[in-house]
């Protein structure tokens, strides 16, 4: 249905000509859904804009070619005319975004948006347009969508833009749909249900999907393939079966290693040392080759080609074995499987593989082990007391107050010092506002009752210097990285601002100093301070929004999702860093997540909300493994598991 032929793409920065794509060629059929996986910064997202063509003013595609086929024949899509071409994108081929709130219009109204991709893609007009567009934000699960539909994105929660942006995608009914982190915004019941939709439409119209995606557990659910990327090239691509049961490419097992759900609570996680490297480069041998713990000396010499493996995937009665290929030295066939060139010990890279050493795996200076039991040793850090939230509700020409909307009702726990308390529950149910209103974020816009100590403290009745002190204890981690980040200003400056704010008396080479060594903790690259925050993937964005809250040394931090954004790799970097600060410093977390594997390894305490209110809490083990409430129970059991 849709193939590339030695795709490459390039894009002109300041620091050189970016080959962001370099000879990709994949094909993926009707009705199938085919996983592009890799680390952030590895060319997925550019791989979707390529295939768009909605490349960045500075992106060119280079060589290549896309073929679309239909009735019509074969398009190269290369080739067509930008007239031609929009009458491709959402009707034809649809595309998800990996930011809703960057894709959404902020001065349209939801509907007037589903409004726009329905008229422009199907003959439906007048009243139908209006009940289809209601009948898809109830297919996604918005809630009252007759009434969610004259809304703005503004007053909508991250979920739930991120599905009306793929009720968007849906309605124009495209026969082919791009889907760039599509759940990633979106908390595990809703999950289950879009992902649940898009099968629904398979198996109804054969649509093909190419999912983005850093859930690896997600992949081995939906998938039929998988292709790994890494720093612009496929290094692997396998059925999905084989790919998460035997992964032949070193950097496959290593990112399966990397998952929370396989290590043990206090453990360091498999974090995959150093960065994706500068694509301005270039190189001579394998790209992986050095944080790879199986290189050799061929694997610098001389970049390896994507070699399919002989009998992979071979299953009884089949006429054909199915294609399972990798670029990695140690498949060639003439150095086959031989190991004379791996260190004394190793084996040819898989599942049944020994683990890695620790010093190859883990991020430096990571914990050796971390205390999860629930104690009493720990003295409250925070203390919520019967907090509400509730937000004006204006109608008329005046704006004339007419009611208010409950978001946060009498809500009440505790956070210790030196703990991690996870937040849980579906998208709306008023976590991110419960966040925010600890930060004082709120103030203004909201009415806020009831108490939040720091150290006995009232954080709602601070003014002042006073408020300017507890900013310095208190900060946030945003779920939208790229909204909460100053498009004007570089990396730099953003980090060094809060720092500078907050703790004005430290020597401004101190604070640079710190900075530099902070950026590098999160996984980021040094010339990544001198750079804008356009010029980096939705991952990269997150670690600069995390090195931000890090800069001014807090003894409380509200992570908003703080790993949704992030690759499996890097979000093992990011944890284990998380953890290290708690275990030193004796930081806090109150960890609002819908990712339940993260929930198991980092929580001391779990607290789960619905509908603005606190239904289930207490230790980590006793809710995850044994939950008393069915509204727990039920978002347990939509956890999409690791299928190997």
């Amino acid at each position: 249905m849709l193939s590339t032929e030695n795709l490459q793409v390039a894009l002109d920065a300041e620091s050189g000509i970016v080959k962001a794509i370099d000879g990709l060629s994949l094909a993926i059929e009707r009705g199938e859904t085919f996983a592009l996986v890799g680390e952030s910064g590895c060319g997925k997202s550019m791989t979707a804009l390529a295939l768009m063509r909605l490349l960045p003013e500075n992106g060119v595609i280079v060589a290549g070619q896309v073929r679309l086929d239909g009735p019509e024949g074969a398009l190269d899509l290369v080739a067509l005319p930008e007239a031609a071409m929009r009458r491709i994108r959402g009707g034809r081929i649809g595309m998800i975004f990996q930011e809703p709130a960057t894709s959404l219009n902020p001065v349209m109204r939801v509907g007037d948006q589903l409004r726009e991709a329905i008229e422009a893609h199907t003959p439906l007009r007048g009243a139908a347009v209006r009940e289809r567009a209601i009948e898809w934000l109830r297919r996604v699960g918005i809630p009252e969508p007759e009434r969610r539909i004259d809304d703005y994105p503004f007053r909508m929660s991250g979920g739930q833009k991120q599905r009306v942006m793929i009720a968007m995608t849906l309605a124009a009914e495209p026969d082919f749909i791009v889907a760039d982190e599509p759940t990633t915004a979106l908390d595990v019941t809703i999950q289950a249900q879009i992902l649940d939709l898009l099968r629904e439409l398979q198996r109804e119209r054969g649509v093909g999907l190419m999912l983005i995606t850093h859930d690896l557990a997600v992949v081995s659910g939906m998938a039929d393939r998988v292709a790994l990327m890494y720093a612009g090239q496929i290094v692997e691509v396998a059925e999905a079966a084989e790919f998460f049961g035997a992964p032949r490419h070193p950097y496959a097992a290593l990112l399966l290693a990397a998952l929370p759900e396989t290590a043990r609570p206090g453990e360091p996680l498999a974090a995959i040392g150093g960065t994706v490297p500068a694509m301005t480069v270039r190189f001579d041998g394998c790209r992986f080759a050095p944080r790879c713990p199986r290189a050799f000396a061929r694997c610098s010499a001389k970049p390896p080609q994507l070699w399919p493996l002989q009998g992979a995937g071979q299953a009884a009665g089949e006429a054909r074995p199915r294609s399972h290929s990798v670029r990695c030295w140690l498949h060639h066939e003439e150095d086959g499987r031989a190991t004379h060139g791996l260190p004394e010990g190793a084996s040819p890279p898989g599942r049944s593989a020994p683990p890695a050493p620790t010093a190859l795996l883990s991020s430096p200076g990571a914990p050796a082990s971390r205390s999860v039991s629930v104690s009493t040793d720990h003295p409250p850090l925070l203390q919520l007391r019967s907090l509400d939230v509730r937000f004006p509700q204006r109608s008329g020409l005046l704006q004339r107050t007419t009611g208010h909307f409950h978001a946060v009702r009498d809500v009440s726990f505790d956070i210790p010092a030196g703990r991690t308390v996870a937040l849980v529950g579906e998208s709306g149910c008023g976590k991110t506002t419960l966040g925010k209103a600890v930060v004082q974020l709120l103030r203004g816009s909201a009415v806020v009752t009831g108490q939040a100590l720091l150290d006995g403290q009232d954080l709602l009745t601070l003014q002042g210097d006073a408020l300017r002190a507890a900013r310095r204890q208190v900060q946030i981690v945003f779920q939208d990285p790229f909204a909460s980040l100053n498009p004007r200003l570089r990396v730099a400056e953003i980090l060094e601002e809060g720092a500078a704010a907050l703790n004005p008396q430290e020597p401004v080479s101190e604070r640079r100093a710190r900075i530099a060594a902070l950026c590098e903790r999160v996984g980021l690259r040094a010339d990544a301070l001198e750079r804008y925050p356009h010029e980096f993937s939705g991952g990269q964005r997150q670690r600069i929004a995390i090195a931000r809250a890090l800069a001014v040394q807090p003894r409380l931090i509200v992570c908003d999702e703080p790993t949704s954004a992030l690759d499996v790799s890097v979000q093992a970097q990011i944890l284990n860093l998380l953890a290290e600060l708690q275990r030193d410093l004796g930081v806090s977390y109150l960890f609002i997540t819908h990712n339940i594997g993260v929930v198991g390894y980092l929580a001391d305490e779990v607290v789960v909300m619905r509908e603005g209110r606190v239904v289930e809490r207490g230790a980590r083990e006793a809710v995850l493994q044994a939950p008393t409430q069915a509204y727990t129970q039920a978002l347990l059991a939509a956890v999409p598991r690791l299928v190997a």
